[in-house]
């Protein structure tokens, strides 16, 4: 088979594989690091979801407020049973599920 290389004809394919492998676990550290949630951004975003839900239903009206509530208690529900389900510990589940419900705090 005839392959091309950026490199030429004398290109070393596991040099190209090492590159790309070095690469890609870089792009995918940054992106890691970027999205990373932490605890006091997760009690700001549950801070910050209750004061909406409050506003939400000042505003238009309970039910509402409790559409929002239950869209949040649903996704925590869903990572914590996940997490058990994987066989982690109750209470790394229920600070995983945390941070995943409510770190998106983080960006704002």
């Amino acid at each position: 088979m005839n392959q091309r290389w950026p490199e030429g004809r004398c290109a070393d394919p596991d040099a190209a594989r090492a590159r790309y492998e070095a690469d890609t676990s870089a792009a995918r550290r940054s992106a890691r690091e970027a999205l990373r949630a932490d605890l006091p951004a997760a009690h700001l975003g549950l801070a910050v979801t209750v004061i909406a839900c409050l506003l939400v239903g000042a505003a238009w009206s309970p039910a509402a407020a409790w559409a929002v509530a239950g869209a949040f208690a649903a996704l925590f529900t869903l990572v914590l049973t996940t997490r058990l389900v994987t066989g982690k510990g109750i209470r790394p589940a229920v600070r995983t599920a945390h941070t995943a419900t409510f770190g998106w705090a983080n960006w704002i």
